[in-house]
């Protein structure tokens, strides 16, 4: 038998990797010493695979900054406007694809959710003159370089049908015509991989989705050639977050050595591949969980495993981790402070490594008992801790009725309402909630924590940044306001830890993208709200001014899709837990007198289950989940929502079913691509398309924000049409802030006049 995971997490446990890049980037370190610490970061995983006990250790998985944009910097796929990137070494190109070059105001790669995670990737772009070739050897040099510390590596590729399929065209370019010159250089890489490992793994999710017609077509044949570039090598088709249902064919008539099937999220289709696996395929089983933090059930895992060799004996087994680990925490080791019975449930990459170990040598006979009984003992006391069940939040959940899903009135009633009073002009300005987190910010909040300030400081400081916040917004000359959010670490983890139900860790990071990193909450027990969260910052900020202060939330989908969550309740009910909890601080707000509320779903198209048939279950319990966050605001009260980083055509008549009064979401990357969608459905009510790319540091200017605007105009009346960034500004500075949204508000002033009444 082989162990293995399909990928290790890149950040490092202390986020090296996000340190190093920040500095490259501000030019404090050069190129070779952000290589030397990737270069460090990957012998410290091999480490740690080798250590743990695996047969094998994932090279071509560690990235600088996404795994898709290193496999269009490997194909030469480079859009024009970046250059070409032929050296293995200039990270310079790839670093303007990911975030654009301010130098020469060339706009970033649209950038996207990772099917259904809240990882990010960089979107392929397809156009008639791309040109592919071999350009970069990285995964190669990586191989060799693990060969020469004495690992036995497992090289990880993205798949070509994947890569493919989650690409775009432009000007008239047809993706599959790319096809054989980028099978021709995955073969060109293969043959020079084969000599040097056992097996090579091609990663094609995409087999757990609705495979496009001519994806399924085309599957096979791709497949055969591949498999005769690999010689001695052996291939491992690796499928995660999903089941393969109707592909499961292409898989098993691939042509590959290996299958691997995700048991995590998809331990429904195992009896189907064990009833169709050729004798000659390996089946690498997913049975510890790459996506959550829970501990494995061993005792569990281990019948499915002696089930599995009924069928197909031990020869040709793998066991893995179901997906990549690159969505978990690094090691729970370095978690000193967190209650010891609670991270006694858990498990990182880490330890998820260990476990697959621990499952290996029971299989093979060796005495593992200590290691099982302790396992079986941790799930014990999670099942059955006080800490889990609270009677009064599952009482409140199961009286729900039926008409705390509604508004009060339906829109156009709620938009005289509130005419009366609001007096927006024509394409009202607003930001989505955050503004830049400072040094000082930063430092002050650390200085809190560690006791170096009291509570009086801290409550000082921060007024005084809200008070700078509202100022600037004045000046600026924006229509509604935001108090910038300088209390909050991040959009969810500010809310848990408000919220009961909740636990937290000091160190665990996992990559959003690039130099993102988030720490998700964990979800441990029943949720409610014991007291308000925001009422005391959102209603200081409304004092300092005239103008209208957005209550600022992140909503239940949200909360939950970007924590981890409990898996003994179904998520639709803990979402309901939430929704009941958020719902209380809405209301209080409005009491309060904040009658402008946005409750962000950014992760709303993110839980969207990847097969068609499953999308109207998610979307029906994830809707009355806002809907029930929202329904108690009187119809003077605007409700916003906001949404980013996904692909939400297919969706947009659910968004509607979600009444907001505004909605804005992610259109600048894509190019108010999003816009196609209504022009077939005729949105009821206002929308802000984002006409600011916050996640790259250049400057939008005038005429490209009009541009945008105009775009929108065309499907969008301008009585609907608010005016706004991408998203918030947290990760953005001042400097690179203030002049884009000058220009944001500059281009609203001038459209105003174009369209106003005495000059239509």
């Amino acid at each position: 038998m082989e162990t293995h995971v399909l990928g290790f997490p890149r950040i490092g446990v202390n986020r090296e990797l996000k340190t190093a890049l920040e500095r490259y980037w501000k030019g404090a370190i050069s190129e070779t010493e952000l290589l030397a610490v990737g270069d460090e970061l990957k012998k410290r995983h091999w480490r740690v695979q080798q250590e743990s006990g695996l047969s094998l250790v994932a090279t071509g998985d560690f990235s600088f900054y996404d795994q898709v944009l290193d496999t269009i910097a490997m194909l030469g796929a480079i859009p024009e406007r970046f250059g070409r990137n032929d050296g293995n070494g200039n990270l310079v190109a790839y670093f303007h694809m990911a975030r654009g070059n301010v130098i020469e105001n060339t706009p970033a790669m649209e950038m996207t959710k990772w099917f259904d995670s809240n990882y990010h990737y960089i979107v392929p772009e397809f156009t008639p003159s791309l040109s592919i070739h071999l350009a970069s050897e990285k995964i190669i040099e990586e191989t060799r370089h693990a060969i020469s510390l004495g690992y036995r590596p497992k090289p990880v590729l993205l798949g070509p049908i994947t890569f493919l399929c989650l690409g775009k065209e432009y000007d008239g370019a047809k993706r599959w015509d790319k096809l054989d010159d980028i099978t021709t250089v995955y073969c060109e890489v293969i043959r020079k991989l084969a000599p040097l490992c056992d097996w090579v793994q091609i990663d094609e999710p995409i087999l757990c989705t609705d495979l496009p017609e001519v994806a399924s077509s085309v599957f096979i044949p791709t497949y055969q050639t591949l498999k005769a570039a690999a010689g001695s090598s052996k291939l491992l088709l690796a499928t995660y977050f999903g089941e393969l249902r109707e592909n499961l064919n292409l898989a098993l008539e691939s042509g590959c050595d290996g299958l691997h099937i995700d048991l995590a999220q998809g331990k429904g289709q195992l009896n189907m591949v064990l009833g169709q696996i050729p004798d000659t395929m390996w089946l690498s089983l997913g049975i510890v969980a790459g996506r959550n933090i829970w501990k494995t059930d061993l005792r569990s895992s281990l019948d499915l495993l002696q089930s599995v060799e009924k069928r197909i004996g031990r020869d040709r087994l793998m066991i893995a981790s179901s997906c990549s680990l690159l969505h978990v925490p690094v090691d729970l080791s370095h978690e000193t402070e967190l209650d010891q019975e609670v991270k006694n449930w858990l498990a990182f990459a880490v330890q998820k490594c260990d476990e697959i170990k621990i499952l290996y040598d029971v299989f093979a006979g060796d005495n593992r008992d200590r290691e099982l009984l302790e396992n079986y003992e941790a799930l014990q006391s999670h099942r059955n801790n006080p800490k889990v069940y609270r009677k009064e939040v599952r009482q409140r959940v199961a009286s729900l009725a039926s008409d705390m899903l509604y508004r009060r009135s339906p829109y156009a009633d709620r938009g005289r309402e509130r005419e009366k009073w609001l007096k927006l002009p024509l394409f009202p300005t607003t930001t989505i909630g955050s503004f830049p987190q400072t040094r000082e910010i930063r430092s002050t909040r650390l200085k809190f924590k560690r006791g170096q300030i009291d509570s009086k400081q801290y409550e000082d400081f921060l007024k005084s940044e809200i008070r700078a916040a509202v100022k600037r917004q004045e000046k600026l000359g924006l229509d509604v306001l935001v108090h910038g959010e300088p209390e909050r670490n991040d959009m969810v983890e500010y809310f848990g830890q408000q919220l009961d139900g909740f636990c937290f860790t000091r160190n665990g990071w996992v990559q959003s993208y690039g130099n993102r990193c988030v720490k998700p909450p964990v979800i441990i027990g029943d949720v409610s709200r014991p007291e308000p969260m925001t009422v005391k910052w959102i209603t200081y900020a409304q004092s300092l001014t005239d103008k209208p202060v957005k209550g600022m939330l992140t909503g239940p989908v949200t909360i939950l899709c970007w924590s981890f969550v409990r898996d003994d309740l179904p998520r639709s009910e803990v979402c309901q837990q939430i929704a009941l909890a958020i719902r209380d601080e809405v209301l209080d707000l409005e009491k309060a007198g904040i009658s402008i509320i946005q409750i962000d779903e950014a992760a709303f198209r993110e839980g969207l289950p990847l097969r068609k048939n499953d999308h109207d279950t998610y979307l029906r319990w994830a809707v009355d989940c806002f809907r029930l966050t929202v329904s108690g605001v009187s119809d003077r009260t605007q409700i916003h929502t906001h949404m980013c980083y996904s692909e939400f055509n297919t969706i947009v008549n659910w968004i509607a079913e979600m009444d907001a009064d505004v909605i804005s979401i992610e259109s600048s990357r894509s190019k108010m691509e999003l816009l196609e969608a209504f022009k077939e459905f005729e949105y009821p009510r206002e929308i802000g398309p984002g006409v600011y790319d916050i996640h790259s540091p250049r400057i939008p200017t005038v005429e490209e924000i009009k541009d945008l605007l105009k775009a929108a105009l065309q499907v969008i009346p301008p009585h609907s049409l608010w005016i706004n960034p991408d998203c918030g500004l947290k990760t953005r500075d001042w400097v690179e802030a203030l002049p884009s949204l000058r220009n944001l508000i500059t281009a609203a002033k001038q459209l105003r006049t174009e369209y106003s009444s005495d000059n239509p």
